[in-house]
């Protein structure tokens, strides 16, 4: 019963900081139609784990309400692949990718390169590969790195810098580009 308190008042804090309320009973996973509408008041995102091989579609955010399953599913996709440590994405990273992939029209499945990533992963990622801070908002669920296969990383990059949401790396060499909620800049 404390867990479930402690749940709802965490959630209440978030929907006031968001204004919107946060408890839905239920997820919505979409089909693996090619292209499902979105009603407006809905939030969508469609994930592949390039690590995992899962993919999931899902309505995270329906009229007014995040939807508590929704999230949790996100949550395990978007674990840390190496020891499957799973953490509490941001909410706000996944309105993000919504408001991002709504610009190609038809919410395009984003191939999910690193989400949460546990501190024993980014401290042995930060001491052998260029480009890892050390301490990284993956840490945090706060960022994320995708690509969506078949449109140009150019593009995604730009869309992203336009959200003026948070912070946006482009790596074409790797490719991929990195989204995240904290501070607004760009490398």
């Amino acid at each position: 019963m404390n867990q479930r308190r402690s749940f709802l008042k965490s959630s209440a804090v978030l929907a006031s900081v968001l204004g919107a309320p946060a408890i839905r009973t239920s997820a919505k996973t979409l089909p693996d139609a090619p292209v499902t509408p979105v009603a407006p008041n809905e939030r969508i995102v469609r994930l592949y784990n390039t690590h995992t091989g899962e993919s999931l579609r899902t309505i995270f955010w329906a009229e007014g309400e995040f939807i508590p399953g929704a999230l949790q599913d996100i949550n395990k996709l978007l674990r840390d692949h190496r020891n499957n440590k799973i953490s509490a994405i941001d909410p706000k990273l996944l309105l993000l990718l919504d408001r991002v992939s709504a610009q190609y029209g038809s919410h395009p499945t984003m191939h999910v390169i690193s989400g949460y990533r546990s501190p024993e992963t980014n401290a042995m990622l930060h001491e052998n590969t260029n480009g890892v801070a050390k301490h990284s908002l993956h840490m945090e669920g706060k960022a994320i790195d995708v690509r969506i296969p078949g449109e140009d990383l150019a593009k995604l990059h730009k869309v992203a810098l336009a959200q003026q949401a948070g912070g946006v790396g482009y790596y074409p060499d790797s490719q991929f580009v990195h989204m995240d909620v904290g501070r607004v800049r760009h490398w």
